[in-house]
């Protein structure tokens, strides 16, 4: 929904990724969480609750866009990412989704820090409008006034930590710990898949690795199988048992059934170096290998044998093991014994369902194709955006251009008009990075068209060095065009370092090529084949994307990218 009138449910990766997951798990839950929200929400604010009506609106339409065209059932929605929550905001959805009949689908608020549940505690239409208290790396705490709500208490976004093995550790601690110490009974990793430039922020913060897709490279890291110990053996809906807590020499262990007689229990003995996460800090602790003893007690007295799962992490040979299924565990008056190492993760289980999937090896990882060609002659592309391209402000699109005579029927377009209501600092201008960081000397050359009359502008370029939150002050060679026949050479994306500029002749609603050659500490430029600018020199930087994009929120296509780089 770029604009108002816009109700387009088909843009983006996010549909495609939840029916392949509801293919994989019928029962897997659905949680949406905006992030920023187009920028008609705000009615030109960079503020969502000023027209709280309004946002609730384009929320819920959302939700049953899902169901309507895509069969998903939305269970849970968010209020804004990390950002300040607004009470009547709140209301306001939950009396939205109720008009719509969505009474099923549950608020989670705020997505921040515990704070709401101050709020909450004296406003019962509040309190009733939420139904889970969502924090964002609690660091397995929670607090006295979110325990008082009676509420659910979630940890709704957690983790987000390399992925090496000390990210597995980190995984396994917090699993376990949120409940242990905070009675969050459901605990969210951002990110599922780190499956972006890898010199983009966060890089490798996701359960696996998938971020070649030119090589099909990837590799299951050590979080995926610690995940396994707690999901393969438990549902949502599930319950924890209060019996649970830390051993005697470190770790923790929790309990849950289904209520109908099946247990599985989860063993932590992580060491504090070995589970550091990204944040919050880690407070010393000591674990030391020990023996614990277990008493079944109840209706579970009369268990005879449990399932045993187990993972070791190795951080001195490097060969560690993980989610082995070992001989099972025989008890004896419902008690059982383990002797339990340091930096290990055990799933003792009356389910008999768990298994290690197997998966075929990766294709060898590969750099980013040195000669590179993209059309976008896509007739129904089963994306809305080009493979490759990563866009870091703005969003570019697939597009038929209905009325070029010529051969640019089929472009690649900047949608956005204006400027979204952000979650974190984007920039002025929108810009799409594709390709290897590692690029130096390399040739980019794009046709552009400018579709506003006066203000219009487009850039290629090569050596961007920077994305997400910290695009604002991206650097790198920027190759700058205008509607009012001018061009413009800068060293960043701001425009404020101009290394070259003149008259261009181009113009809105024709076609340019456009051509940057960076080699060492000088590049050129050509426009329609002919040198328009030469041996400007780069004051910085070194290496970085290849790139497209705008001089503002405005409409813009782009055809015939190309890039030849050296390694």
């Amino acid at each position: 929904m770029h604009y108002e009138n816009d109700e387009n449910y088909f843009r983006g990766y996010e549909w495609w990724l939840m029916k392949e997951a509801k293919k994989r798990n019928p029962n897997i839950t659905l949680i949406s969480l905006p992030w920023a929200f187009p920028g008609w929400v705000g009615h030109g604010k960079n503020w969502p609750y000023d027209f709280p009506d309004i946002t609730a609106a384009y929320v819920v339409n959302w939700i049953l866009g899902a169901k309507q065209y895509h069969d998903l059932d939305i269970q849970y929605v968010g209020i804004w990412n990390e950002r300040n929550y607004d009470s009547k905001y709140i209301k306001v959805l939950r009396n939205t989704l109720d008009k719509v009949g969505l009474t099923g689908v549950g608020i989670i608020a705020a997505d921040g820090d515990w704070s709401i549940a101050n709020s909450m505690l004296v406003d019962p239409y509040l309190n009733e409008s939420v139904e889970a208290i969502g924090a964002h790396y609690p660091g397995t705490s929670s607090v006295k006034e979110a325990l008082k709500t009676q509420k659910k208490l979630w940890s709704s976004e957690d983790y987000s930590t390399f992925n090496d093995e000390v990210g597995g550790g980190c995984w396994a601690r917090i699993l376990n710990q949120n409940y242990v110490n905070g009675l969050m009974t459901a605990t969210i990793s951002w990110n599922l898949v780190a499956s972006y430039y890898k010199d983009l922020p966060f890089s490798r913060d996701g359960l696996m690795t998938a971020e070649e897709p030119w090589s099909g490279s990837y590799v299951v890291e050590s979080p995926i199988w610690i995940t396994a110990h707690t999901t393969q053996f438990t549902q949502p809906g599930w319950s924890y048992l209060h019996t649970v807590g830390h051993l005697a020499q470190g770790g923790s262990y929790v309990a849950l059934t289904d209520g109908k007689g099946n247990l599985t229990v989860v063993i932590e003995t992580m060491t504090r170096d070995h589970s550091v996460c990204i944040r919050p800090p880690l407070p010393p602790f000591n674990v030391t290998s020990q023996n614990a003893t277990f008493h079944l007690q109840g209706s579970f007295a009369s268990i005879k044998e449990l399932q045993v799962w187990r993972s070791q992490f190795n951080f001195k040979t490097k060969k560690s093991s993980f989610f082995e299924t070992l001989t099972p565990q025989k008890l004896f008056d419902g008690s059982f014994t383990l002797e339990l190492a340091e930096d290990e993760v055990y799933t003792l289980t009356t389910m008999t369902t768990g298994q290690k999937g197997s998966y075929p090896d990766s294709p060898p990882s590969a750099r980013f194709p040195k000669v590179y060609k993209d059309h976008f002659n896509v007739r129904n592309p089963p994306f809305s955006e080009a493979p490759d391209f990563a866009d870091q402000t703005g969003v570019f699109e697939y597009y038929i251009n209905m009325t070029d005579p010529g051969p640019h029927v089929f472009t690649l377009r900047q949608v956005v008009t204006e400027r979204p209501v952000t979650w974190a600092a984007d920039a002025d201008q929108t810009i799409s990075v594709i390709g290897d960081y590692q690029w130096e000397n390399l040739t980019v050359s794009c046709d552009v068209f400018m579709e506003s009359m006066k203000a219009g502008g487009v850039f290629i370029a090569a050596r961007v060095d920077k994305g997400g939150q910290s695009v604002r002050s991206a650097k790198g060679v920027f190759f700058w065009v205008f509607a009012d026949g001018t061009y413009k050479v800068t060293n960043d994306l701001a425009g404020q370092t101009v290394l070259a500029e003149g008259l261009s002749g181009t113009r809105a609603y024709g076609w340019h090529t456009l051509s940057l050659t960076v080699e060492g500490q000088y590049a050129s430029g050509l426009l329609n084949g002919y040198p328009l600018w030469k041996n400007a020199v780069v004051l910085t930087t070194k290496n970085g994307w290849a790139a497209i994009g705008t001089h503002s929120f405005e409409l813009a296509q782009f055809d015939n990218f190309a890039v030849v780089a050296e390694y």
